[in-house]
């Protein structure tokens, strides 16, 4: 049947990821059809690009099972709420983008509805939960793919899906950085090392400790280096200024300031994540930590099935089909393949940690290898549009030219 009126799309987007890649799919969905109505759940950068909120889904990211069980009704109230409007506003399509525990429901009830679902940066299920797959397969219309590999995973498991690349390279190609910020830091004195300890308070509160021990290991063997700690919100940034407070040293906090810091920073310590993405877009070298209690450490090994954990690892060392997935050992013979040392651990790395980031500060030849080695992978996969060609796809799939 021929379009009587505007399209309406539902969003769901529950990390402050998902609403940054959100509010750029949006824009591209009003540039190319500017009457389209967007509605749903999301978090403040998908409400300023013009969807209209019903929640802020973002307030309420949360991780491991205690957590969620804690904010369940919560989540229940959502899952109900957006079955209602699914039958009484009969959306053209639901866009889920990552956030699989909660959007896996959201699928469900639009399934249930008779309305066409399409996943934007889809849940890593080949590296966690590939059972999933078959809900991917039940729930899910379509897969717009972040990772080139993703594609053809998905397609072999049965599942629609197609490669439109990574939003997070959309948002480091249009950021308006704060260059006198930038200039300023490196103006000083010092080598810079950025630490980026996630953007959840969680992550924060679970890898800032052992960030802070590395980073006095360093400061030993390299006085004159600088820190500066990057968080995303505020409650977080007061947080960071109390524990390098108590640690003693003399660290700077940024509130807001994250990619001028990787952009800044000779070399970094992260959490894992996207933030890997941006990080390789800047060629940073960067060691990479997932802190986890003993109990998740021990569960983890049960639904991992990749051996890596760092996107840009996966990318550069081999992919996601492998027998081997014991934990990443500089030791290893292939260890230099790895462009960013991991360490999920419930163990305190900060000596290797320490030891990556000093081999940057004093052998000029080691990190000049591995900025290299990131320019090259950068030039590789690190392209723009996935927003444009999402929003292209979304268009088409419900009838606008």
């Amino acid at each position: 049947m021929p379009r009587t009126g505007p399209p309406t799309i539902f969003f769901s987007a529950g990390e402050p990821s998902g609403d940054l890649h959100g509010a750029n799919l949006i824009r591209r969905l009003r540039e190319r059809c500017p009457e389209i109505r967007t509605v749903g759940y999301g978090g403040p950068k998908m409400a300023a690009a013009g969807c209209r909120l019903h929640a802020d889904l973002t307030a309420l990211a949360v991780m491991w099972f205690a957590r969620v069980l804690v904010n369940l009704h919560k989540f229940w109230w959502l899952v109900r709420r957006a079955d209602r409007y699914f039958r009484d506003a009969r959306p053209d399509a639901v866009v889920l983008i990552d956030y699989p525990g909660f959007n896996w429901w959201i699928a469900r009830k639009a399934k249930s509805r008779g309305i066409p679902v399409y996943y934007y940066t889809p849940p890593q299920i080949w590296a966690w939960a590939r059972w999933r797959v078959k809900k991917m397969r039940r729930l899910v219309d379509h897969a717009l793919c972040s990772l080139p590999f993703e594609e053809e995973w998905l397609r072999r498991h049965g599942c629609r899906a197609t490669f439109v690349g990574h939003p997070f390279f959309d948002e480091v190609r249009s950021h308006d950085y704060d260059e006198p910020f930038i200039d300023e830091q490196r103006r000083r004195g010092g080598p810079l090392v950025a630490i980026l300890p996630g953007s959840r308070s969680q992550e924060v509160s679970h890898n800032l400790r052992w960030f802070l021990k590395a980073a006095a290991i360093v400061r030993e063997k390299v006085p004159e280096v600088r820190f500066a700690v990057a968080c995303f919100k505020r409650n977080q940034a007061e947080a960071a200024r109390t524990a390098v407070e108590q640690s003693g040293l003399p660290a700077e906090v940024h509130l807001g300031k994250t990619p001028e810091l990787m952009r800044a920073a000779d070399c970094a310590m992260s959490v894992s994540g996207s933030v890997s993405l941006e990080l390789l877009y800047h060629k940073t070298p960067t060691v990479i930590l997932y802190w986890i209690g003993r109990f998740a450490y021990f569960v983890q090994g049960f639904f991992r099935k990749v051996k890596y954990i760092t996107l840009v690892n996966l990318l550069s060392a081999g992919g996601v089909e492998t027998d081997d997935i014991t934990p990443y050992d500089p030791a290893q013979p292939d260890a230099d393949r790895v462009l960013f040392p991991e360490y999920l651990t419930c163990e305190d790395q900060s000596e290797r940690i320490a030891a990556h980031i000093i081999e940057w500060l004093t052998d000029p030849a080691a990190r000049t290898k591995r900025v290299e080695a990131l320019a090259a992978l950068k030039a590789r996969v690190a392209h723009g549009g996935a927003s444009d060609r999402a929003a292209k796809f979304i268009l088409e799939a419900v009838g606008v030219d």
